[in-house]
């Protein structure tokens, strides 16, 4: 009876060979770590001399050290901001902390100074890492190629010193190293970092290549067709660097109002000063006033508000595996209202499994003995259909026969003999070569299905054939369901893979609009048009074809596994365990986290404003101020952190 197979749990998937080689630059290297190290540094040997009630020639020092080093590039930065007529939230901040410091909170002006240089450290480690990796994209195309002369000779030359019309050589296991057309000879080439599809695509004569994919066991000679700074390759690199420089910046929603609100504190705080002053009121009550008046009316207290329940969700879904980089994004995950999602890797496994086994009728075979046999035959062959038959077969518990006389043929398949039988695995067009039947029937039946069919023969005859596909993730449907829940929308799925397999993979997860044959620039072509729409785009995908799209999105979350290293920089999260499962719960925790920042603000605007009217009607000591504005830190805080509890995420996955 033929089998599908369908029961068996599929081991991790190993990562496909789509990564460039690791650039990562030192943090140390970056002048913001070593600036904002220093502060730590000198914050942390001050503190314990003044908590022990050392001289103030001990510590104070290494304090105002530390507000050097800590607060001399926001500081910069926000004069340089008021030279362009905006008022830097950093700015403000340096000012508080200095403002602390002068009327006798030392220490509490260094924390925040510490604070700040270490969330900027941390914001260019970010920056520096996404570039890293679009430059090391590059790598994936081979430095040399070999180029044939018109006399026959060969030369090895610099890859960007390729020209249009010129005619390269090809080895097995070679990467590609301009685009081009096949001029003679027959290959599989794993084209995974370009389309994203998981299996090598055959190549012959007038076939298009693309730089940077890896040739199969066949050899290549192929007309360049692009100059190295036009190849798909380079246009990736540059669409990724283009979308992230042309991305709207992003703030939270609370810096929008912060800017207005600062302004106005500022004023405030000077006609606080001002006015007293010119009435012949005393300067130091004047001053102390002014200052009381910009501690419990700063925009501390109001980013505070902000930060933990944002700060609390991302520590609650780095617990169950999604990381997510920023405040910001947790903030634009809850925003999003359409979503498009990549097949290979994404929504499916990205590693090929024999899912059918047809015997065919008359063929004497069962399913493990025809499975064995294929296995056998295509047990000396690297190529990854081969692999995943072989597979099936280990899995099964089949001893596979001794082969004598094994070939391959580069788009054909393999042939060897096996227990005194020529045994034929590979590509049913080539092998039945128009011949029609009850192999050629199954053949289309599966191939309607979105398999990959492969025929296997016995001395020339059709004995079987074996349906390959890149198996669906288990809670790929369910994901799509929850994620059409939240957005009101069903998911779209962009692939470069071929049509057929995108509408069967589409169809099991209840997909209506594919857009198949993909490359990255159409990504983020259908991407913009749905931003251009009015949506709010979430993107999800796993490879370096991804990645342009990522970068264009409103938010990009990529999978952590088996993704390469530009789609894991370029993306605003992670989904560390590749459990899809894990997108809809984000998205949910997000909402919630957003209504908790609101909740938050209402009781930072009440307690500001108790404070601020007792201040400016009554005299407010300046010790209850701080009382009063650190209690009301607290409780926000407090509240925020009731998003760590492992309640909050169940919620937002049911």
């Amino acid at each position: 009876m033929p089998t599908t197979l369908t029961e068996r749990p599929a081991p991790t998937a190993a990562p496909r060979p789509d990564t460039a080689p690791r650039r990562r630059t030192r943090v140390l290297a970056l002048p913001e770590a070593r600036w904002a190290a220093a502060a730590t540094l000198l914050f942390l040997i001050a503190l314990p001399l003044q908590l022990t009630g050392a001289p103030a020639w001990a510590w104070g020092p290494l304090y105002a050290l530390a507000y050097a080093t800590g607060g001399w590039e926001p500081a910069w930065a926000g004069l340089q901001a008021l030279r362009e007529k905006t008022l830097d939230v950093d700015l403000l901040m340096i000012v508080a902390a200095l403002g602390a410091a002068a009327v006798g909170q030392v220490m509490d002006g260094a924390l925040l100074i510490v604070i700040f240089a270490t969330s900027g450290a941390l914001e260019a480690l970010a920056t520096a890492r996404t570039a890293d990796s679009v430059r090391g994209l590059l790598d994936l195309a081979p430095a040399t190629a070999t180029r044939l002369l018109d006399d026959g000779t060969e030369e090895s030359v610099p890859t960007e010193e390729l020209a249009v019309g010129d005619t390269v050589l090809i080895r097995p296991g070679e990467r590609i190293g301009a685009d081009g057309r096949v001029l003679d000879g027959a290959s599989e080439v794993d084209q995974a970092t370009i389309t994203g599809e998981p299996l090598p695509v055959a190549k012959q004569p007038g076939d298009e290549v693309f730089a940077g994919t890896l040739n199969g066991t066949g050899a290549l000679r192929v007309k360049v067709d692009r100059d190295a700074s036009d190849s798909v390759i380079a246009r990736i690199v540059a669409m990724v660097e283009e979308a992230s420089e042309t991305k709207a910046p992003t703030q939270l929603f609370i810096e929008k109002v912060e800017q207005r609100y600062s302004i106005g504190m500022v004023i405030a705080t000077l006609a606080v000063f001002a006015v007293p002053l010119a009435l012949g009121a005393a300067f130091t009550g004047s001053l102390l006033r002014a200052m009381t008046f910009m501690i419990v009316a700063s925009p501390c207290a109001v980013v505070l508000a902000t930060m933990p329940p944002l700060l609390s969700a991302i520590a609650n879904a780095g617990r169950h595996g999604v990381l997510v980089k920023s405040a910001v994004v947790m903030e634009r995950l809850g925003q999003v209202d359409a979503v498009a999602l990549d097949k290979t890797g994404t929504l499916t496994e990205g590693t090929p499994r024999v899912t059918d086994i047809r015997p065919l009728a008359g063929s004497g075979l069962d399913d493990d003995e025809l499975l064995a046999l294929a296995a056998a035959a295509e047990h000396p062959s690297e190529h990854p259909l081969a692999r995943a038959v072989v597979d099936a077969a280990r899995t099964r518990g089949l001893a596979l026969a001794a082969v004598e006389d094994f070939d391959s043929v580069p788009g054909v398949g393999v042939t060897a003999a096996v227990d005194g039988r020529i045994v034929a695995v590979g590509a049913p067009e080539r092998l039945l070569n128009g011949r029609s039947g009850a192999a050629s029937a199954a053949v289309a039946e599966l191939e309607e299905r979105g398999r990959t069919a492969v025929l296997v023969e016995a001395d020339g005859v059709p004995v079987g054939v074996l349906g390959i596909a890149d198996r669906l993730r288990p809670d790929a449907a369910t994901t799509v369901s929850a994620l059409t829940g939240l957005t009101g929308r069903v998911p779209t799925l962009l692939t470069g893979d071929n049509a057929r397999a995108a509408a069967a993979v589409a169809a099991e997860v209840g997909i209506a609009e594919v857009r198949a044959g993909l490359l990255p620039q159409g990504k983020v072509a259908a991407v913009r048009e749905q931003e251009t729409a009015g949506r709010k785009v979430l993107v999800i995908g796993d490879g370096v074809n991804d990645a342009p799209a990522l970068a264009a999105a409103h938010t990009g979350i990529a999978m952590g596994r088996a993704g390469s290293d530009l789609a894991l920089e370029t993306a605003d999260a992670v989904i560390v365990r590749d459990e899809l499962a894990t997108v809809p719960a984000v998205v949910a925790l997000s909402r919630r986290a957003r209504g908790f920042v609101v909740q938050n603000l209402v009781i930072a605007s009440v307690f500001i404003s108790v404070l601020v009217v007792w201040d400016l009607v009554a005299t407010l000591p300046l010790p209850l101020g701080v009382l009063g504005h650190e209690g009301s830190t607290v409780i926000v805080g407090l509240n925020g952190l009731r998003l760590l509890r492992e309640a909050a995420w169940t919620k937002a996955r049911g």
